[in-house]
């Protein structure tokens, strides 16, 4: 006759020594949004591995496609990603949803694609401040127009004008993913001359900026 063993009132479990495996980390949605756009700016080919599957990065991928950029899925093996500086689309109306990450550097690299690009998002995305950063852009020749409330999304891009000399000044504690727009649309500018950004203040979110800068270099 066999016993269950959850009618013993106890369990002995013996000591063990040690552990081993792998454990699968899922990927980080700052690190996913920021390698995405990077890989779309990137001439030839990127595959990336790793990258997480949430709301905010379906959000970058389906606004990278609708800008006519080639993301070919691969499973488990990761993404190729075919990057061009001018991105085959020049006309686009893009849903960023509620993804303050993937509107504010859409915004810093559309901006300077020489297109015609519409973001819109959730009603809470229209809630959501993005003015210091598009007084940051305009002195660099940037194009945006809001279509409702002064300051906040839906926002209108057309073809960048004529750039102004001088430094981009980001107050430091404003949000970090301001100055990673503008980060992440300096290769863009810099092909026509040096990039000088300045940052009033005390910087906040530095780990997030460190993160940016890093993954920068990692593309060269």
């Amino acid at each position: 006759m066999s016993v269950s063993p959850f009618t013993r009132p106890f369990l002995d479990l013996a000591p063990i020594r040690g552990a081993t495996g792998v454990v699968q980390l899922p990927g980080s949605k700052s690190v996913s949004i920021r390698a995405l756009l990077l890989a779309a700016l990137a001439e030839g080919e990127t595959r990336l591995t790793g990258l997480l599957d949430s709301d905010d990065t379906r959000v970058m991928r389906g606004a990278l496609q609708a800008c006519g950029v080639s993301l070919v899925d691969e499973g488990e093996q990761g993404l190729r990603v075919m990057g061009s500086a001018r991105f085959p689309v020049q006309q686009a109306d893009l849903f960023v949803g509620n993804s303050g990450l993937s509107i504010r550097t859409l915004v810093a690299v559309l901006a300077f694609m020489q297109g015609r690009y519409r973001l819109s998002g959730v009603p809470r995305m229209h809630q959501r401040p993005i003015g210091d950063l598009v007084e940051a852009l305009r002195p660099l020749g940037a194009s945006i127009r809001y279509e409702q409330e002064q300051g906040f999304p839906p926002l209108l891009i057309e073809p960048a004008t004529a750039r102004v000399a001088g430094a981009v000044r980001v107050r430091g504690n404003a949000s970090s993913q301001f100055l990673t727009g503008i980060l992440q649309s300096a290769p863009l500018l810099a092909r026509e001359q040096d990039l000088v950004i300045e940052v009033e203040g005390e910087l906040i979110s530095k780990p997030y900026i460190d993160l940016s800068l890093e993954l920068m270099r990692r593309f060269g």
